[in-house]
């Protein structure tokens, strides 16, 4: 069977991060710049390959000093490391609209493996006549586990910034013809 390309369509996708903040509170941020790719060999997306990168530079917690540390060095090291990027390994169907996804993520000079859950919500064709299909990617890692291990603490011994980054991405992808 031929394989199909679907291509990220930036305009109709996000990318979001929560990660606890003196551990009462939530920070939400996102990337602004990514791109990504699906090669499949099935009108159900199951066993296809997944490509996805995030410009770190385009980093947004609508705090621009956050933004710039979180930039720096003592976290992404954007400079050094201008992307993240995950590969897919595999993409289960556990049930309906739900899938397993598991691949490599990248950060910094670190690879590690992740598994992520997905729910696939249709597909559809747009004003253009353009197939265009719908997924949520939902997942937690630990910071830590790639080298993002900046800490501080505040005078009464709160931690500022917690290790859990919960993840989530809304991504819209195109046919290409």
């Amino acid at each position: 069977m031929a394989t199909t390309k679907w291509v990220m369509d930036p305009m109709h996708s996000e990318v979001q991060f929560k990660i606890k903040h003196l551990v009462i509170s939530t920070v939400t941020g996102s990337f602004r710049k990514f791109e990504g790719e699906v090669v499949t060999e099935s009108d159900d997306f199951a066993d296809s390959e997944i490509d996805f990168s995030l410009d770190v530079d385009s980093i947004d917690t609508t705090q621009e000093a956050r933004d710039q540390h979180l930039k720096s060095a003592e976290f992404f090291d954007a400079e050094t490391y201008p992307k993240i990027s995950f590969k897919s390994t595999s993409l289960k169907k556990v049930s309906g609209d739900e899938y397993k996804l598991e691949g490599n993520l990248t950060i910094k000079d670190v690879t590690k493996p992740v598994s992520l859950d997905v729910e696939f919500g249709g597909s559809a064709d747009d004003f253009y006549g353009q197939t265009k299909a719908g997924f949520e990617i939902t997942g937690k890692i630990n910071r830590k586990d790639f080298g993002l291990t900046w800490n501080g603490v505040t005078e009464a011994g709160s931690i500022v910034v917690g290790e859990d980054v919960k993840l989530i991405i809304n991504a819209q992808f195109t046919k290409q013809a």
